[in-house]
């Protein structure tokens, strides 16, 4: 054993119940107002109070609107959901980041850039892609409404240990090839269930050359793989990150902290349950063609034929094709497409729009394309503008709305009418993800600039 994983796991650890789970401690929930409500009835109707408040974030993120939110959210059923979460944070005494706050955007994005997410942490919160804050070292997953009260109410939870997988990323990328590239080569490799039941730490050469940005994409998108979360051995590229942020410890406590940081990695002895190992020379930039994030192919190849999908697998690969409007065999180079999305907890972070400006500059938007550039947060949006970003942007006829989930699912205005293709950084493209009807292509911010220039799937590296 002596993982990472089993580390952090172990120092949790409460009791552990015989021929039953784990009873783990928790050091960090974070709340949005999708997953939260029925956690808060379940403790009034208990006459439960919140055992740590002081340990419990929560934020609107998944309903608000990316334009004028100033106003009032015009759908009654998401406006209700926000001003739900305002009242029961307000009732029970706990730390909110408003809607139209400076501290508001997306729950994944802005923990970890206020350093609330901190290595050695378990972190839960009632969203599948809590597996990001892994990035800076956490062990962190995403849990049930139920779970949720179980937190809130005792600030531990009731888990069966994963097993435990390393995946190895070995040699250097090539030029325009991102850790979105990276980790939808991964699904495409290990399919979408092939990490199922394994708490997965992305090692090797490539990762430990990418940015803090980069490997919270990565992690991001464990759970696209059935894990049960992903994550990154904390090292200098981590404490750099780290360091002021407004949550993260200062002065002598900082010193104390990075010591303790610096044990935090697997020994080199460690067993893992599983271990793969995989060639940064073979990733090239990524798109997908089907309804879940693992069927992907690199931007210059070619939608499988039959023949190369199993037997049992052939009717839900056909189907998928329907509703995409592809067929086997076809090349997705230079398909037109209509809707362009930068953003989500995946890719809405200030390098994302630092490469997709790269692109852009000098070029123009496609008069065909709808493009929704969204900021994971008030931060982000901010750093846009202080790099002159903007301008770049605006001059390529962009415009930059204000930060949400926005597009990665149809729970606010930012939907994709049906028919339409999207080239989306999101998380997600199963069917009806981005509206009734959306056909999603995944990609990375690079391959969805270019797209938005040229109005349909493009090699980002011949612009």
């Amino acid at each position: 054993m002596n993982t990472l994983f089993d580390k952090i796991w172990d120092s949790h650890v409460v009791q552990i119940v015989k021929d039953g789970p784990t009873q783990l401690y928790i050091d960090r929930l974070y709340g949005h107002e999708v997953t939260t409500p029925q956690a808060f009835d379940g403790l009034r109707q208990r006459g439960l109070k919140v055992f740590r408040p002081k340990q419990n974030f929560f934020m609107p993120d998944h309903n608000i609107q990316t334009h004028d939110q100033d106003k009032p959210i015009a759908d009654p059923v998401g406006r209700k959901q926000v001003d739900t979460l305002d009242k029961n944070c307000e009732e029970f005494g706990l730390t909110e980041f408003k809607m139209n706050t400076e501290d508001n955007g997306i729950i994944h994005v802005i923990g970890p850039e206020k350093g609330l997410s901190l290595p050695g942490m378990t972190i839960v919160c009632g969203d599948s892609h809590t597996s990001t804050h892994g990035a800076v070292g956490a062990v962190a997953f995403g849990i049930g409404t139920s779970e949720v009260e179980m937190v809130l109410a005792s600030q531990c939870i009731l888990q069966q240990k994963p097993k435990s997988m390393r995946i190895n990323v070995n040699g250097k990328l090539k030029p325009g090839v991102t850790a979105k590239d990276v980790a939808l080569y991964l699904m495409s490799q290990l399919t979408t269930s092939g990490a199922t039941g394994y708490f997965v730490e992305y090692a090797g050469d490539v990762v430990r050359d990418m940015s803090m940005d980069g490997r919270l994409t990565l992690c991001n998108l464990s759970i696209e793989m059935g894990a049960r979360g992903g994550f990154v051995a904390p090292d200098e590229t981590t404490f750099e990150y780290l360091k002021g942020r407004e949550y993260a410890p200062k002065g002598a406590d900082w010193d104390k902290a990075v010591a303790y940081w610096k044990t935090l990695k697997s020994g080199d002895d460690a067993v893992f349950d599983k271990e793969l190992t995989f060639n940064a020379e073979d990733i090239e930039p990524r798109i997908t063609y089907g309804t879940n994030p693992g069927m992907g192919i690199g931007i210059n190849g070619t939608i499988p034929t039959l023949d190369e999908i199993p037997e049992a697998e052939r009717a839900g690969f056909e189907k998928s094709l329907k509703y995409m409007g592809f067929t086997p065999g076809e090349k997705l180079l230079g398909h037109p497409i209509d809707y362009v999305f930068l953003g989500a907890c995946t890719n809405g972070r200030i390098e994302d729009f630092r490469a997709f400006a790269n692109i852009v500059k000098g070029h123009h938007k496609a008069d065909n394309v709808v493009a929704w550039l969204v900021p994971g947060s008030h931060l982000v949006a901010k750093q846009i503008k202080e790099e002159g970003l903007d301008k770049v942007l605006n001059e390529a006829g962009f415009a930059i709305r204000q930060p949400g989930c926005s597009a990665c699912l149809a729970m606010n205005d930012d939907k994709v009418p049906a028919g339409k293709y999207s080239v989306s950084t999101s998380n997600r493209n199963f069917e009806g993800r981005q509206g009734p009807g959306s056909r999603t292509i995944l990609a990375s911010p690079l391959v969805a600039a270019a797209a938005a220039i040229t109005g349909k799937i493009t090699d980002p590296r011949t612009l």
